[in-house]
């Protein structure tokens, strides 16, 4: 099992699209979305997978992760046996010195929502922000994708 070791960001506005040397479409579902853990099915543009999240051990910061590639008709009848609420994004993948930023942009009753995260080695790494980045939202359970399927950032997005 490995620890996952991100931090969140809004984003500012759309120029990450032109900085992007990669997009694809990803549809997320949830069999189990306690507090603590997640089971998550993903669709990613023709690939699917089955994660399973444990407990952040530090804020939001880092916590355990498994992920296995599984087949794609597997992974379109498990989506079956979601939790309601299913996410749906574009995923822009952005070079920001040795990093890279995975940039979210939502759709639905997420639409309006661009969220960035950068997967890092360490806690105290520091990574080099993209000038697309805005406020850190590292650890703020509101921002989970598996809370934006519970809670849309349709019904908040004004009170941010």
């Amino acid at each position: 099992m490995a620890l996952e070791i991100e931090r969140k960001f809004l984003v500012l506005d759309d120029s990450f699209k032109h900085e992007a040397f990669s997009h694809s479409h990803i549809c997320q579902g949830y069999i189990c979305s306690e507090r603590g853990r997640t089971v998550r099915i993903r669709i990613r543009d023709s690939r699917a997978y089955i994660t399973i999240k444990g407990p952040s051990l530090d804020g939001g910061l880092s916590r355990y992760e498994f992920e296995q590639e599984i087949p794609l008709a597997d992974a379109e009848k498990l989506m079956t046996l979601c939790e309601p609420g299913i996410i749906d994004k574009i995923r822009w993948l952005v070079k920001s010195g040795e990093h890279t930023f995975e940039v979210d942009e939502f759709f639905g009753d997420n639409a309006g929502l661009i969220m960035a995260e950068v997967e890092l080695s360490s806690a105290d790494e520091q990574p080099v922000i993209p000038h697309f980045i805005g406020k850190e939202v590292t650890g703020d359970r509101r921002y989970y994708n598996s809370q934006l399927r519970l809670n849309p950032y349709r019904l908040w997005k004004d009170t941010e």
